[in-house]
């Protein structure tokens, strides 16, 4: 693990042991891009910064830079009642891919603050398998079922438990190691 692994998933946990993480908004970009720059501010000096380039792994390509602010805005406005929205906002969210690099962890943590915030639950990420998580994610575009699915079976209530959820920010960071 290098160090500025190690120094962000510090940052993490800190967030998350003290009354901080509660303070930001949840379900908007603004909140997306405040954990992102409180992450990883030491490291990318474009941390909380929209990417300004196109990205691709493998055959997938994210969303063109062209179209990222106006994907964002509508992605704001989408529902989050329930968690198949909150799911579904969640897969357009990692879809655009909003930052250079890390868009992936910081996206997943976005989601169990809005989970918390909205439904009381959190996803224990320690009980997702990596390579099922992504084989579910690249399938999400078409078919959300799986992600659900996989999702729903890690759900949690026990969202003051900080251990889970310290544990399971850690399992995650490694889901975009390739």
């Amino acid at each position: 693990m290098q160090d500025s692994d190690k120094k962000s998933l510090e940052n993490a946990k800190l967030l998350f042991s003290t009354v901080a993480v509660r303070q930001f908004e949840v379900g908007n970009f603004k909140s997306l891009r405040q954990l992102h720059l409180f992450l990883f501010k030491e490291f990318y000096p474009d941390a909380g910064c929209l990417r300004q380039t196109n990205l691709s792994e493998g055959s997938f390509r994210y969303l063109s830079v062209a179209y990222l602010e106006d994907a964002l805005s509508k992605i704001e406005k989408l529902p989050q009642s329930n968690f198949q929205e909150i799911l579904s906002k969640y897969i357009e969210m990692n879809l655009a891919h909003p930052f250079r690099t890390t868009s992936g962890w910081t996206t997943r943590i976005w989601l169990n603050m809005l989970l918390q915030k909205q439904l009381g639950k959190v996803i224990d990420w320690t009980k997702v398998d990596k390579t099922s998580y992504l084989q579910a994610m690249d399938r999400s575009l078409i078919n959300q079922l799986e992600l659900n699915v996989l999702s729903q079976r890690a759900l949690s209530d026990d969202i003051d438990n900080l251990d889970m959820i310290l544990n399971g920010l850690e399992s995650s960071y490694f889901f975009d190691e390739t």
